[in-house]
């Protein structure tokens, strides 16, 4: 029979279960470590999850059995956690009938109980009536193609926020967990496909320019030794890692801001590596690396959306 245990978190009860189970079994970190991590990293965590919804990438048998995505809230939820019916396209009926938006640690204590490893969100928010709001957030996912890796990422990261600042753009940057980076752009947008179409003809200008590190196409046979500049997460019914987030691989790698001096001096794959301990001794000494993401944005140049 499994462990049961009722705690309080701020004003909020809550009924744990499984706590020494092992979800990263190569370290030997239990669903109670994973619990604690969120809890200490929430004060810097939170403000990138406020008014978004939730995608949790669960895994209650640990990292080594599968895991899954789940976005219906409202089958695990108690009355006092915020759930929003909202479509992430036009597609309304793949939607369940209630998003979890987390706003304070025990939510996060209650994802993290559901051994939600990893939390993912969109680049929009929705209103105080749940509905969904144009996107603030431009995102740009660097992702390799063997046998380049993170250093080549670097590299091409390096250019785009050139290219970014050209259009009045500031940009941040954070690791994925994986083996990439993403951008992101603090911005102001009118309609829901301006990020979309201006991320894609940013991208098709710099496979133009850098076609020897850049490919935009996620053809496989284009990508060997290249950067992917993905695009095509800023669709509003797409979802991205949330930074502070845990990825379900082994070591419990972080999605980590990281500074653009730390991007620029990056030699080795090991150079951008954190995991849940090394992410807690950063926010320690930098703070919020993304916290200028929570500030108003620049407007996008104008695109031909038919194009």
């Amino acid at each position: 029979m499994s462990e049961v245990v009722d705690v309080r978190v701020g004003e909020r009860q809550l009924r744990l279960s499984n706590l020494d189970k092992e979800l990263y079994p190569d370290i030997g970190l239990s669903k109670r470590d994973v619990i604690a991590y969120y809890q200490q990293i929430a004060p810097v965590l939170l403000p990138h999850l406020v008014d978004r919804i939730l995608t949790m990438f669960r895994c209650p048998d640990g990292i080594d059995a599968a895991g899954f995505f789940d976005k219906d809230a409202r089958r695990h939820a108690p009355k006092w956690l915020r759930t929003v019916a909202v479509s992430m396209s036009s597609q309304t009926q793949q939607d369940p009938p209630g998003y979890a938006v987390l706003d304070d640690v025990a939510g996060l204590v209650w994802a993290a109980n559901l051994a939600a490893l990893e939390l993912h969100v969109p680049q929009w928010k929705v209103g105080p009536r749940g509905g969904r709001r144009s996107p603030d957030l431009l995102v740009f996912d660097l992702d390799p193609g063997a046998p380049a890796g993170i250093v080549a990422c670097c590299e091409v990261a390096l250019l785009l926020r050139q290219r970014l600042a050209a259009d009045g753009l500031d940009s941040y940057v954070k690791t994925s967990g994986s083996k990439g980076l993403q951008l992101y752009s603090p911005v102001a947008t009118t309609r829901a496909e301006q990020t979309r179409a201006y991320a894609r003809r940013l991208a098709r200008q710099m496979t133009a320019s850098h076609p020897e590190t850049v490919v935009d196409t996620m053809t496989r046979s284009r990508r060997a030794g290249k950067v992917l500049l993905d695009w095509s997460q800023n669709n509003p019914a797409k979802t991205t890692v949330v930074a502070y987030s845990l990825r379900a691989r082994p070591g419990a790698l972080v999605s980590t801001p990281i500074t653009w001096q730390e991007v620029e001096s990056c030699r080795h794959e090991s150079d951008l590596r954190f995991d849940y301990r090394d992410v807690l001794r950063r926010v320690d000494k930098f703070g919020d690396l993304l916290a200028p993401l929570q500030a108003p944005g620049a407007k996008l140049p104008a695109v031909d959306f038919r194009r």
